[in-house]
């Protein structure tokens, strides 16, 4: 990424009302649901076949359905709990030379992941999971900068394997193990893949990737680094 202002906007067209805002340094989705309809109601027309078959099994004499029991139905409650996990503090990868203080994120004035201000070091964004948690954490840094090279220059060397390290504000540190390094058209951005929900922790690296197009001022493609504690 040279600057910071490298943006693009593209819909996950498998999750009804996801927008997903790729940046240079990041893919943020702000995923709104909709609320679901209410099922529509058959037209039906007045009298011998278009009369509905309650209607007609009343016109025969039929006895009325038992009313629901007015007895209020338990409220489910899951079992399942998961244990704290502290804010991520810094981030290492031995492989391709990276140790960063990790920034927090939240979103830019037009919704989408903003950019760490400093290109050498990265950042989580802070509205999303903590890495450790069973949910995918993003992290984003900058590829590049007016000056050289940035945090997450080498991100796309890394291969199947590699150990990523995260250290967290009660000092702990929790263990990832790469297993995916993908480069993906910003036009195609894979929302699923670095946003669906999972039932372990999973690490995502973000940054920009593929050829500089000079005309616009952006790289044509995102590096998507998955993962998973080991």
């Amino acid at each position: 990424m040279t600057g910071g202002a490298d943006r693009t906007t593209t819909t996950a067209g498998s999750r009804g009302g996801v927008t997903v805002r790729v940046a240079c340094v990041a893919a943020l989705v702000l995923a709104g649901v909709g609320a679901l309809g209410a099922p529509v109601a058959a037209r039906l027309g007045s009298g011998g076949r278009g009369e509905a078959p309650a209607a007609r099994a009343q016109a025969a004499g039929a006895q009325e359905a038992p009313r629901p029991s007015a007895t209020p139905t338990p409220a489910y409650r899951s079992v399942r709990t998961y244990r704290p996990v502290a804010a991520p503090v810094r981030l290492r990868i031995p492989a391709i030379g990276v140790d960063t203080t990790l920034v927090r994120l939240g979103l830019a004035p037009d919704g989408s992941i903003a950019a760490p201000t400093r290109w050498e070091l990265a950042g989580w964004y802070a509205k999303g999971p903590r890495p450790g948690q069973p949910a995918p954490a993003v992290i984003a840094g900058h590829v590049d900068s007016r000056s050289g090279p940035a945090v997450f220059y080498r991100l796309r060397e890394l291969r199947p394997g590699a150990r990523v390290y995260v250290a967290r504000a009660d000092g702990s540190t929790i263990r990832f193990r790469v297993t995916e390094t993908r480069r993906v058209a910003k036009s195609a951005f894979p929302a699923d893949l670095v946003y669906t929900p999972t039932l372990r922790p999973v690490l995502r690296l973000v940054t920009c990737g593929g050829t500089f197009d000079a005309a616009t001022g952006h790289y044509r493609d995102n590096v998507v680094v998955s993962a998973e504690p080991g």
